[in-house]
């Protein structure tokens, strides 16, 4: 069979089908390309936080409504990490301000993936399974979460500023892009990219692929799988924190309830593209920046339910979501 047949190309040409479609109700070409890039920022940044629970979800058969601890809990990391590094954000050159960012990033994702490692642990191995269990503790998980993290940092609101260099935007024509967004899509890529070569191209990713279908198999060959799903929780934590640092700068301010606000948005995501899918989840959350961008700027009132029916859409064409690789 070729590769012509095997790929499914339809999934794809939604995202620009979507952007040409709005083009004649927004009118002015500039006022088009700012909100497209906006929603595709936006887009990048809630695929970085929704990749971690794709990989959980639809491989690991784990609804972790917990989810939205590791992405508060990064974004509080980053505050501190950053608060500490003034003399680099508040230079007007890039490269001293991916000196304090990179940094945040990192040992936001460590502290994530730490507290996910105790999380799946203590937590969430007990019940491995039970669906509905999960959901009730893994939800409870959260909450605690929220209330330590109110501990350490306090409950009010605690300003998170972009950089100097990253502040302001770019003129291209008559739009303006602003530069954060455009450092939100580079981020975003590359996440992509890495996850998408270490399951399709990496022993782990073809393990953890073998163990989603045959998990008995691949044990029986020899390998842990439980030990690898373990360390699929702990990435996908990881990446939820990283994700916090990125919505953080996004909003430029972080509140302990800001991983439940999004949770929500995640599965909408995560059930658009396909449990599992790596490739679907990025289509999923770019469909729905680009949406909410679009029908906040066109019809702001049907912007609050706007995903949902996005969703509902996607369900009606693709029960099983945009591209599936978990039968669940």
């Amino acid at each position: 069979m070729s590769i012509t047949r095997d790929f499914d190309w339809k999934p794809l040409a939604l995202v620009p089908a979507l952007a040409l479609l709005v083009l004649p109700f927004i009118g002015s070409p500039s006022t088009w390309l700012t909100l497209t890039v906006a929603g595709l920022a936006m887009g990048m940044i809630i695929f970085i936080i929704a990749s971690g629970l794709t990989l959980v979800f639809g491989l690991m058969d784990v609804l972790n409504f917990g989810h939205g601890v590791f992405i508060a809990l990064g974004a509080f990391v980053a505050t501190s990490v950053l608060g500490a590094m003034g003399d680099y954000t508040q230079s007007a050159e890039l490269w001293r301000n991916l000196m304090a960012v990179l940094p945040a990033m990192v040992v936001a994702m460590a502290v994530a993936g730490a507290v996910g490692l105790a999380f799946e642990r203590f937590i969430v191995r007990p019940v491995y399974g039970q669906h509905l269990k999960q959901i009730l503790i893994t939800m409870g998980g959260m909450i605690i979460g929220e209330e330590l993290i109110k501990v350490i940092w306090g409950p009010a609101q605690i300003p998170l500023p972009l950089p100097e260099g990253m502040r302001g935007s770019l003129l291209v024509g008559d739009a303006a892009i602003e530069k954060y967004r455009l450092v939100a899509v580079a981020v975003g890529l590359l996440v992509f990219g890495v996850l998408a070569w270490t399951l399709s191209r990496t022993k782990v990713g073809l393990l953890i692929r073998a163990g989603v279908q045959d998990r008995e198999m691949v044990e029986s060959l020899g390998y842990r799988i439980r030990r690898l799903f373990v360390g699929v929780f702990v990435v996908g934590s990881a990446l939820a924190g990283l994700g916090g640092v990125m919505w953080g700068l996004y909003q430029q301010n972080v509140v302990p309830q800001m991983g439940a606000q999004v949770n929500v948005l995640i599965f909408i995501v995560i059930i658009i593209g396909g449990l599992g899918s790596t490739g679907g989840a990025l289509i999923g959350a770019l469909l729905v920046g680009l949406m909410a961008n679009y029908t906040g700027f066109l019809v702001p009132k049907v912007a609050l339910f706007s995903n949902i029916a996005l969703m509902v859409a996607i369900l009606l064409w693709r029960p099983q979501g945009v591209y599936p690789v978990a039968n669940r």
